[in-house]
């Protein structure tokens, strides 16, 4: 290809998709560009793009493998509408975005050019035929020789096409290669210096490849931190927020998208007296997290749904027994084992009501990378002040998207107190519950005068089992009376936009910026629309039913599944809510309706957007293919 002149083009943000093969380093690629921006002063923030299976077929559009990146100017919160640039290691892992709209109409695609000449007839007719069907869309196509170029320097092009597209992106952007030699020392800190010398040598091809052949480039500009600033992703800052807070012990059984956690604190969390025990399964997890919690231990579990299912018992035990337990909940695609690296809200009325009985327990909501980090902090603190189950609910958004915050100022109050170990007052029981606020004594084992015995079974205040009612109907009582307590030193949650209008959008979790972005499109058309973001899910945070009043419409986003009025069979009777409109529509008696889609991918404002307005306009079409 002919070089002409640069031209460089100045944008507010950009977003792009590098795709590949599973297997081929994609994730490694994008972390280490994701990192560079935010140490360059950029907002970013990122989302993986993984298949479920360990390594599918490749060249196929069921292997692609990827990880979208937003950057820019100002302080990024969601992954946007759709890429104006993408990497391609061949032309299936791109159909595969193409067919999900995830590119811009004038998306500039850097495509392998190998596929075009392949030897296999095969795959030349595969080519063709897959540019064909993307030929409708006006993407701009440059074939790019990134195996062969690669070969150049390994032989084995599958450990270096990631390292090479890397530096292109560093000349497309204008990227510090400083940084980025730096990051690669760090990722690859475990290796042999030949294995770092010869990745900085492939992102520095890709760098003079992109200057030789391409004619754009884009400038985002940086505004420098006045704070000093940390990148992490959500798996990564639930970790350091729990050491933070002084966990002692992590149990855990492997799963998707939750491993991650242990494997951050695996690192690091002897440094400060603490362990992983990595358990037989799910439900030993539990068990064993309980019992350290039990002995004195500040504990936490980490799962994703299908592991919220099998620690059901013991998460009862922990309520019944009044044990302090933090339960991180990654949460994933569901029924069963669903879709295990895909996001979802699919586990808010599990983690509710997944007990037997009346359970009750703290439920909290991180919004953000920042708050992921946060939330762990105020979980522990919450379970040991009112002896309870937290169960703190991220999901894969949060959990590997990559994002910069202002880095934490550590508080010795965020870690556990000295344990009261002083000797029991003669007479005094295990459950000697304040009639007012249900709270007791945390007796640890060995305290004098404090022996006991625990029971899952309904018991009374002796810690003796009981079925005689009065007894039971005081435990329950009592337990309930926790919460309530706590949740009157709970704020009304802050309204972003006006506090009255036509329509309020509420929200919860990961979907905050996708949500408050769509809003203020909405807003800066004259749109009488305002959103506000639950974190505390239970108990609810007070006001919501004085504050839902002051709107003519509420309406929740939400991703997980809910009915549409009109399709076979569905009325307004009839009709399945999204698992926040039914909490709200109960605890308020407001009528909240609901938009929520499950794609298996984070919202996009667009698509919120585009509702808002429907909400707003009854009568507008407004053409979706998601649920509403």
């Amino acid at each position: 290809m002919a070089k002409t002149k640069t031209k460089i083009t100045e944008t507010p943000e950009h977003t792009v998709e590098i795709i590949t093969n599973s297997g081929e380093g994609a994730q490694k690629c994008a972390q280490i560009f994701g990192q560079t921006c935010a140490k360059m002063g950029n907002g970013v923030w990122t989302v993986e793009i993984i298949p479920a299976e360990i390594e599918p077929p490749h060249h196929t559009v069921t292997s692609t493998s990827g990880n979208i990146i937003r950057f820019g100017t100002d302080k990024i919160t969601n992954w946007g509408d759709q890429s104006k640039l993408a990497i391609a290691f061949n032309e299936q892992v791109l159909l595969s975005r193409h067919r999900l709209e995830s590119l811009d109409d004038n998306c500039i695609i850097l495509q392998e050019s190998m596929w075009a000449t392949h030897e296999d007839e095969l795959v030349r007719k595969e080519y063709e035929k897959a540019m064909e069907e993307m030929s409708s869309r006006n993407y701009r196509v440059i074939s790019v020789p990134i195996e062969e170029e690669t070969l150049k320097i390994v032989d084995n092009p599958s450990h270096g096409k990631n390292m090479f597209a890397l530096g292109m992106l560093a000349e497309i952007y204008q990227r510090e290669v400083s940084i980025i030699e730096k990051q690669i020392a760090h990722i690859f800190r475990f290796k042999s210096q030949k294995v770092v010398d010869l990745n900085i040598e492939l992102v520095k091809s890709g760098v003079a490849w992109a200057r030789e052949h391409l004619d754009f480039q884009f400038h985002i500009p940086s505004v420098p931190a006045e704070e000093e600033r940390i990148v992490m992703n959500g798996n990564q800052a639930c970790a350091l927020g729990a050491i933070a807070a002084g966990m002692e012990m992590c149990a855990m059984y492997p799963i998707t998208p939750a491993t991650s956690v242990s494997h951050e604190l695996a690192e690091v969390i002897e440094n400060y007296g603490g362990i992983v025990h990595q358990a037989e399964d799910e439900i030993a997890a539990a068990g064993v997290a309980i019992g350290a919690s039990y002995s004195g231990k500040v504990a936490m579990t980490v799962t994703s749904g299908p592991g919220m299912a099998l620690k059901t018992e013991f998460l009862a035990l922990a309520i019944m027994v009044e044990v302090p337990l933090v339960v991180l909940d990654v949460q994933r695609g569901g029924p069963s084992t669903g879709l295990p690296t895909k996001v979802e809200q699919s586990d808010l009325l599990s983690s509710l009501y997944g007990q037997p009985g009346d359970a009750p327990r703290v439920v909290i909501a991180p919004r953000s990378i920042e708050e992921c980090f946060h939330s762990m902090v105020t979980a522990r603190r919450i379970a040991e002040t009112f002896r309870t189950v937290v169960i703190v609910l991220t999901d894969a958004n949060l959990a590997t998207g990559v994002q910069q915050f202002t880095r934490p100022e550590l508080d010795v109050r965020w870690q556990q107190g000295p344990l009261d170990l002083s000797p029991a007052p003669e007479g005094m029981r295990p459950y000697e519950w304040d009639p007012e606020t249900g709270m007791s004594r945390r007796i640890i084992p060995g305290t004098p005068g404090g022996q006991h015995t625990v029971t899952g079974l309904a018991h009374d205040e002796e810690s003796l089992v009981s079925y005689h009612p009065s007894s039971n109907e005081l435990g329950m009582r009592m337990r309930s009376r926790k919460l309530a307590v706590f949740q009157s030193t709970l704020i009304p949650p802050e309204v972003h936009g006006d506090e009255e209008g036509e329509l309020l959008v509420v929200g919860w979790g990961s979907t905050q910026g996708a949500i408050e972005e769509a809003v203020d499109r909405a807003r800066a058309e004259g749109r009488k629309v305002s959103t506000c973001q639950l974190t505390f899910l239970s108990p609810l945070e007070p006001g919501l039913k004085e504050i839902f009043g002051k709107f003519d419409k509420v309406m929740t986003v939400e991703i997980n599944y809910s009915d549409t009025v009109g399709d076979p069979y569905i009325t307004e009777e009839t009709r399945r809510f999204g698992q926040l409109a039914w909490l709200l529509r109960a605890h308020t008696l407001v009528d909240i309706d609901c938009w929520t889609s499950c794609p298996g991918q984070p919202l996009r404002p667009k698509d919120i957007y585009r509702n808002i307005i429907a909400k707003l306009e009854p009568l507008q079409v407004v053409e979706t293919g998601e649920a509403s």
